[in-house]
């Protein structure tokens, strides 16, 4: 299952919702650039196959819009009735733009079994192609300038974004296709077949990315690397013994990490108060964007508390032990 990877970069929040919102401007320049172009080439060709091109690029230039938005809000920080801030924001962002391309996807499976029915000749092919090619580069430039936004920030408002333009980049490939075998070929179908092709491609990614947003709404756990990094740089942090019921969740820009470490249950509060932030502080190190929020525990005296439905009733080796297992 398709899920959101935060940045491993040592960018802050800040930074991070920078390289997005720099990303969903390129995207939304250049889907308002496509769209003038296929509408022009739809015009003088007839094509139903650019028309599923210039539907999708119509709904690209929305969703960037929309992701442009999403970016701003999720980076925006917390306040009185956001205590985990807006981040958020990106799964909602997300959502929606599946939802515009399923309905983009029906609209243009109507369109090519209309056309299958009542086949018309295609015309200004020339012009169509070599719009069509121009559209394949000005998309690999987004989902270029995309990709690495995403390395850089793991934005899943952006991942969705770039989604759009992969595929764009299919698509556009279908319809120079069927372009080719309905004007030069003799082939009447191949035009309406590319645009299913488009059709079920679109479809595809929209469920990919309505999953993906999905595990962001439902506090699904960061990647297993994440969290192994997390227990290790923990456990480095000297004086801390072990540690158990990690919990984590991504939202937006933010990563959020909570767990009990274990400690010397004869220590003074001064010294583990000490370790405990020499801990928060090793991990934001690494991960500037983290929320982090450590329990202590006395090793080996610790009672059970806390919600028991919250426990980490399973550890994460596949083992069900009916008490919280310490790691070491």
């Amino acid at each position: 299952m398709s899920t959101a990877v935060p940045a491993t970069e040592k960018l802050s929040p800040e930074a991070a919702a920078r390289v997005a919102r720099r990303a969903a401007q390129i995207s939304v320049a250049a889907a308002a650039f496509l769209i003038l172009l296929k509408t022009w080439a739809w015009l003088a060709s007839g094509s139903v196959a650019i028309l599923a091109a210039l539907a999708d690029s119509t709904l690209d230039l929305a969703a960037s819009l929309f992701t442009y938005f999403a970016v701003r809000l999720a980076a925006t920080p917390p306040d009185r009735n956001h205590r985990f801030g807006h981040g958020k924001a990106e799964a909602f962002a997300g959502l929606f733009q599946a939802g515009l391309v399923m309905v983009s996807a029906a609209l243009i499976l109507v369109e090519a079994l209309q056309r299958l029915i009542n086949p018309q000749p295609l015309e200004a092919a020339p012009q169509a192609l070599a719009v069509m090619g121009i559209s394949m580069l000005v998309s690999i430039g987004v989902v270029m300038a995309q990709s690495r936004a995403i390395a850089a920030t793991g934005s899943l408002a952006v991942r969705g974004d770039r989604a759009h333009y992969l595929s764009d980049l299919a698509a556009n490939g279908a319809v120079i296709i069927g372009i080719l075998g309905a004007a030069y070929a003799g082939l009447a179908w191949a035009d309406t077949a590319a645009a299913v092709f488009v059709t079920v491609w679109l479809a595809l990614g929209a469920w990919d990315i309505a999953r993906a947003a999905a595990d962001h709404l439902m506090d699904r756990e960061a990647p297993e690397s994440l969290r192994t990094h997390v227990r290790e740089l923990t456990l480095a942090e000297q004086g801390l013994r072990g540690v158990h019921d990690l919990r984590t969740r991504l939202s937006g820009p933010y990563v959020h990490v909570q767990f009990h470490a274990d400690l010397d249950p004869d220590m003074s509060l001064e010294a583990a108060h000490r370790i405990i932030v020499a801990a928060e502080q090793r991990i934001r190190a690494e991960y500037p964007n983290a929320d982090v929020i450590i329990h202590p525990d006395p090793r080996g005296r610790a009672e059970p508390h806390g919600l028991p439905a919250f426990g980490e009733r399973r550890d994460d080796r596949g083992g069900a032990p009916d008490a919280p297992q310490h790691e070491k």
